[in-house]
C-alpha cells in the first residue's frame, strides 16, 4: 500500500485503508501541542491583520535580532525558514551530490530531501532492544566516508532525547572527519531538564542546529522555523532560499512567541502529566513503548510483528494512529502517538483496552 508520507490530514490515511472516517475522530498523528497556540496571539491577532497588505522584511530582521539575542549569537548566524520543512530542503540543496549518513530511525523527509538532491545515502541503525541508545563510537567507520551527519534530538519517532555530553562526542569525531552534524531539535522545547546544545556553536563550524516554532506553539497552519550555524554555511543555505519565503504574520508571530516561556513551562508540565497517566496503563496492558522526552511516542502490540490490524482497529474506532511504514528499520513494527488532551488520552485508553478485550491472548 501506498502509506501516506506524514502524520496529520486524516483523510488520506482513511482513503488508503478504504474505511470511512467517524465524524469524530481523534487526529493521534499529528506532533502539534495540544494546548493550541499561546493566547497571545488570539489578543493580537487583529494587529497581525493589520500587516497583510504589507510586504513582509525579506530579511526577517527584526526577528532575527530577537531571537540572536535571546540565544546570544550573532544574527549572521540565524535563518529563518517557512518551517523546518523549508530548511531541510535548503539544506538538502546544499548538500547536492554530497554523502549523507543519516541515523535510523528517523524523520523521512532527510532521505526524502537527500535522495531528490542525489546525494549518496547511508544509514545506521539504533534497535528497540538497546531503547534506541546512540554510540558515536559505533559511528566512525561511517562517518569517515561522509559529508554530513543528520541527527533528530530528541528523535522523532522515539521521542528518545540524547544528552549535551553525548553530542558533544560526536562533533568532535565529526570534526576529526571534516563532517557536519546537522541536529535536528524540532521538538527539543519539549524535553524538561533540556540541554542547551546552542553554545556549542561557539566550538564546532561543523555543528547545525535546526528548530521549528510549529510543534510547541502549535502554528501548523503558519509556518515558522529557524537554524543556526557558522555564518559561512549560513550564507551558502540563504543563496538558495526563495524571496519572501515567509510571511508577514508569520514573522510577527515569532516575534510574540519568543516571549512565550510561561507558556512553554505550562506545556511541559501538562505533557509529563499525561505522560504520568498514559505510560503505567500501558506497561499494565502489556503494550511496549518507547520511553519518549517528547510530546509523542511509539507503541506496539509485542504479540504482532507488523500493527496494522492495531492500525486498522483504531482507525474503525475514531483513533488515528501515525504508521511506520517509511520509518528506516520500523517499517510498520509500531505505531505513533501524539500527547493529546487528557480526555482525548483517556478514549485511546478506552479504545486500547477494548482491543486487548477481542483479541485472543496469543495471535
Amino acid at each position: 500500500m501506498n502509506w501516506p508520507m506524514h502524520g496529520a490530514n486524516p483523510q488520506y490515511i482513511y482513503e488508503k485503508t478504504n474505511i470511512e472516517m467517524p465524524v469524530d475522530a481523534i487526529d493521534f498523528s499529528a506532533n502539534i501541542n495540544p494546548l493550541g497556540p499561546p493566547p497571545i496571539l488570539l489578543e493580537k491577532w487583529n494587529e497581525l491583520y493589520q500587516t497583510v497588505h504589507l510586504y513582509p522584511d525579506p530579511f526577517a530582521s527584526r526577528l532575527k535580532e530577537k531571537i540572536s539575542n535571546k540565544y546570544e549569537l550573532r544574527p549572521e548566524q540565524l535563518l529563518i525558514g517557512n518551517g523546518a520543512a523549508e530548511i531541510i530542503s535548503l539544506l538538502g540543496r546544499m548538500l547536492t551530490g554530497k554523502k549523507v549518513l543519516l541515523i535510523q530511525p528517523a524523520f523521512s523527509e532527510y532521505e526524502e530531501v537527500c535522495r531528490i538532491n542525489h546525494c549518496d545515502i547511508y544509514h545506521h541503525f539504533l534497535s528497540a532492544e538497546s531503547g534506541w541508545e546512540l554510540s558515536p563510537s559505533k559511528l566512525e567507520m561511517d562517518i569517515r566516508h561522509v559529508d554530513a551527519v543528520f541527527l533528530c534530538n530528541p528523535n522523532n519517532p522515539t521521542g528518545i532525547f540524547y544528552p549535551k555530553q553525548l553530542v558533544e562526542e560526536l562533533l568532535v569525531l565529526c570534526e576529526k572527519n571534516d563532517c557536519n552534524v546537522i541536529l535536528d531539535e524540532a521538538f527539543y522545547d519539549f524535553v524538561i531538564g533540556y540541554e542547551d546544545m546552542l553554545p556549542l556553536l561557539k566550538k564546532f563550524s561543523n555543528l547545525i542546529v535546526l528548530r521549528s516554532l510549529t510543534k510547541m506553539y502549535s502554528i501548523p497552519g503558519i509556518r515558522l522555523g529557524y537554524i543556526f550555524a557558522s555564518e559561512e554555511l549560513i550564507a551558502q543555505l540563504q543563496h538558495f532560499q526563495a524571496q519572501w519565503s515567509i510571511n508577514g504574520i508569520a514573522l510577527k508571530v515569532g516575534e510574540l512567541l519568543m516571549e512565550q516561556e510561561a507558556f512553554l513551562k505550562k506545556t511541559q508540565s501538562f505533557i509529563q502529566m499525561e505522560k504520568e497517566g498514559l505510560f503505567p496503563f500501558f506497561k499494565k496492558e502489556q503494550f511496549a513503548y518507547s520511553n519518549s522526552a517528547a510530546n509523542y511516542y511509539l507503541l506496539r502490540d509485542q504479540r504482532l510483528n507488523d500493527q496494522k490490524d492495531l492500525l486498522t482497529f483504531l482507525l474503525n474506532n475514531g483513533i488515528i494512529a501515525r504508521h511506520t511504514y517509511n520509518y528506516q528499520s520500523l517499517e510498520g513494527s509500531w505505531l505513533r502517538f501524539a500527547i493529546k488532551s487528557k480526555v482525548e488520552n483517556q478514549q485511546l485508553q478506552g479504545v486500547l483496552a477494548k482491543w486487548k478485550q477481542i483479541r485472543p491472548s496469543s495471535l
